[in-house]
């Protein structure tokens, strides 16, 4: 199995371009088989999940054609709607094939979702947006079948927390349901703008995307259209922390700041040099890093899926620092791993303490995707060498990450077995 073996690295410098957004990428994706007529995709991230989704959607009869960045889906050739279990099993996205499917042809079915093992993912406000829209729901042996005999009917539905999956699925289905839909509480992440926004040009009819009340009026007909996936706001956090960790010069391109408030903001009180401009932003390690206190929360909240690698960070402040998880209830298993590298962490409920410390190298496993990235950042600060295992985590969400921390100067490879024998990344 490979692993990245990281060494301690010089001051990081250079560009480093962002991706497309996996999360816009993976609904969108699903969306696409909405139309009549195919649609063009640009920006898509090369990552297993989007390949997965694609294979899915291929599965279900569209035509696909993925190249280096652009996609294309053609969706007239639908014949079937039932995720491949296999595939579903593996991919938490997968369940946006209920949305998309119910809307389109009246059923849908998928094996209960995959992803990280960061927290219970149960989809019962999915399911209760589905029955508000008219739909039936079975849920046996680890499948998901929903089903409608006369058509959905736009409703009103509460969500009991603002779940982006939730939010995004009721979209989905309620785009070609009949009469009217109105989401409350929803969620509020880029990501659901940018989907909005293609279904919108699409030919769908939605109002208050980006607030916590979603209005959305049904259409019988979707005409294909091109759209360009969004930066990836957690790929540009990972990276410019890595530049408040070690950066001379570290120039993060491709890059909405506005979706970045929350940590630019911290990076801020903590002393960390930015420069931002149209085309991305500037940064740099100070002298020295303040401590700050951190909670997450739903965007526009600080970001969950950045708090590992602001832990990172936080090792390295003059003093103590405290970070409350909200989020999710199991998204601490970054710290182990980080304490065998010489962290000093305590763990309280949902809650951890982080005291300043150097970081040594050590044989550690990425427990999870931005856990994955949290123990890379360690990996260039930390004194000798790091070997990461279970790196497949890290490869779901970050784009060509070996060349792009290479190119910013950082000692890192791919490697097969414990002789560090190296493979091609």
């Amino acid at each position: 199995m490979d692993k990245f073996h990281i060494e301690q690295s010089p001051s990081l410098s250079g560009r480093v371009r962002i991706s497309g957004a996996k999360n816009a990428a993976l609904p969108i994706i699903a969306a696409a088989l909405l139309p009549d007529s195919p649609c063009r995709l640009k920006e898509i991230p090369a990552l297993n999940d989007v390949k997965n989704l694609a294979r899915i959607v291929e599965c279900m009869g569209a035509e696909v054609e993925y190249e280096e960045s652009s996609m294309t889906i053609d969706p007239r050739t639908l014949d079937c709607f039932e995720a491949d279990p296999e595939l579903a099993s593996q991919l938490r996205a997968s369940y946006y094939i209920l949305g998309v499917m119910l809307a389109r042809e009246g059923r849908a079915c998928t094996s209960l979702p995959g992803g990280c093992r960061i927290g219970s993912r149960p989809i019962d406000l999915h399911l209760k947006g589905f029955k508000a829209l008219g739909a039936e729901v079975s849920i046996e042996e680890g499948c998901v079948e929903v089903w409608t005999e006369n058509g959905l009917t736009g409703g009103d539905i509460y969500l009991d927390y603002p779940s982006v999956g939730a939010t995004i699925n009721i979209m989905l289905a309620a785009s070609r349901a009949e009469g009217k839909t109105t989401i409350e509480n929803a969620a509020r992440e880029p990501e659901i703008v940018d989907l909005a926004n293609f279904l919108t040009v699409m030919g769908a009819g939605i109002k208050g995307v980006g607030t916590d009340v979603i209005r959305i009026e049904g259409v019988d007909e979707m005409q294909g259209v091109e759209h360009e996936i969004i930066p990836d706001r957690i790929e540009a956090g990972t990276y410019i922390i890595a530049g408040a960790l070690a950066g001379e010069d570290v120039f993060v391109e491709n890059v909405l700041d506005e979706h970045l408030k929350p940590l630019l903001a911290k990076l801020r009180e903590m002393g960390v040099e930015l420069e931002q401009d149209i085309s991305g932003v500037r940064v740099a390690r100070p002298k020295k890093l303040r401590s700050v206190d951190v909670k997450t929360f739903p965007y526009p909240g600080f970001p969950t899926d950045l708090q590992a690698q602001m832990m990172v960070l936080l090792t390295q402040a003059e003093s103590s620092s405290v970070v409350t998880e909200t989020v999710w209830e199991d998204r601490f298993s970054h710290v182990d791993e980080l304490n065998k590298m010489g962290a000093s962490i305590q763990l309280d409920d949902n809650s951890a303490l982080i005291n300043p410390s150097s970081l040594k190298g050590a044989e550690v496993t990425a427990p999870d995707l931005r856990a994955g990235a949290a123990l890379m950042l360690a990996g260039l600060i930390a004194d000798g060498e790091t070997m990461i295992d279970e790196v497949d985590h890290i490869r779901r969400g970050y784009e060509n990450i070996i060349e792009k921390i290479s190119g910013l100067g950082g000692r890192i490879k791919q490697v097969r077995d414990r002789k560090n024998q190296v493979t091609t990344a």
